[in-house]
């Protein structure tokens, strides 16, 4: 159907009938919330398929980033990337932390680790870096920075969920790591995220800090904040388990048919796998060279939703383009020339695992069309 509306995204939702069998079980439980069965089996079985050892569950995916910074203990300045998600930088906000930009990689969109050094101060107390559409930061460099100035790193990891490099997983990186399961990622929880973190004493701050900070039911030991799942989803999340795999390897399938028709179009460029890397395939970003290919990045996106074709330019406008930001000495547009140039030229393609081959087809062809 040539007026079919393609989206950019899709959710991964199991099977209504399998997903009612688990909610008789909650109802007949009469436990919704508060670190219940499904929520302790969810732990259980994420840690074992990210292959982490400690994993906390939240009701989203900012809560996590803010409870990091307070388990942590971050103050004063944190160095990180403007080319992400607002909920890196509003995170730090909220927790009274200043946020310190420093440009990216251009291969891979991640904060450069050669920039990192001349940004920090005698106020810096960490570095927050993003896996950008699920590409892993130079996780090595980063970590050698902080252990030369004793810095703690909390990597928001919300696009890298089930990414490994060397058949390890990527969230065993740094102090801590962040997941979203919004609805949007590839595994999602309807709303929610998760916090990894390395040992047993870390984590139950981490659970109390998410609790209100409860040790015991007349005992506070913590400010803590209300950010628990709930049993539905956290149900959900476990039979979603079953079909992200399957999920994943249809979204591959998808990136390689764009990557091989895009490769032989004059100013658009994608990004390529790492041959050491597992991908997730949550994203399809393209960069629209506007003297290559004849038309600027905003044209070809207006081109596309005219035709019911819906990308997305992810991330645009950059976090530091933003009012709460814009002010701050490390976000003048001279200090971070690449992520301006990635921000100005980029759209994600529609990606998901119900996308059908014609529909990429269509897509490309447009693309070849204009």
């Amino acid at each position: 159907m040539q007026n079919k509306k393609i989206v950019v995204t899709t959710p991964l939702l199991p099977p209504l009938k399998e997903f009612i069998q688990y909610l008789d079980d909650i109802w007949e439980r009469k436990w919704i919330t508060n670190n219940g069965f499904y929520h302790q089996e969810l732990e259980k079985a994420l840690a074992e398929y990210l292959g982490v050892k400690y994993i906390s569950l939240f009701t989203n995916g900012t809560i996590p980033i803010m409870i990091a910074l307070q388990a942590l203990r971050i103050t004063g300045e944190v160095i990180t990337t403007p080319y992400s998600f607002v909920a890196t930088t509003h995170s730090l906000w909220w927790n009274g932390i200043k946020p310190v930009f420093v440009d990216i990689d251009p291969i891979t969109c991640n904060i450069n680790p050669t920039k990192i050094e001349a940004a920090i101060t005698s106020r810096t107390t960490a570095i927050m870096p993003v896996h950008v559409y699920g590409n892993p930061c130079d996780t090595e460099k980063i970590q050698k920075i902080a252990d030369k100035y004793g810095l703690k790193v909390i990597y928001d990891a919300a696009h890298a969920f089930s990414v490994t490099v060397n058949g390890e997983s990527i969230l065993r990186a740094g102090d801590m790591s962040t997941l979203s399961f919004h609805a949007t990622k590839i595994y999602n929880t309807i709303e929610g995220g998760a916090l990894i973190c390395h040992d047993e004493k870390t984590k139950q701050r981490i659970d109390y800090l998410k609790n209100f900070g409860f040790a015991g039911e007349t005992t506070i030991v913590a400010p803590g904040i209300n950010g628990k799942i709930d049993e539905i989803r956290s149900a959900y999340g476990l039979l979603e388990l079953k079909y992200v795999d399957s999920a994943i390897f249809k979204r591959k399938q998808v990136a390689i048919q764009y990557r091989e028709a895009i490769k032989n179009i004059p100013g658009i460029k994608c990004m390529q796998d790492i041959p050491e890397v597992k991908h997730n395939y949550s994203y399809f970003p393209i960069f629209v060279n506007k003297e290559e290919y004849g038309l600027s990045r905003d044209e070809l996106y207006e081109k596309m939703k005219e035709e019911n074709i819906y990308g997305r330019r992810y991330f645009y406008p950059l976090i530091s383009e933003f009012s709460t930001y814009r002010g701050f000495e490390s976000a003048k547009k001279d200090n971070l020339p690449v992520s301006n140039e990635k921000a100005d030229n980029v759209i994600c393609l529609p990606l998901h695992h119900e996308i059908e081959k014609e529909d990429v087809n269509r897509i490309i062809k447009l693309i070849l069309s204009v």
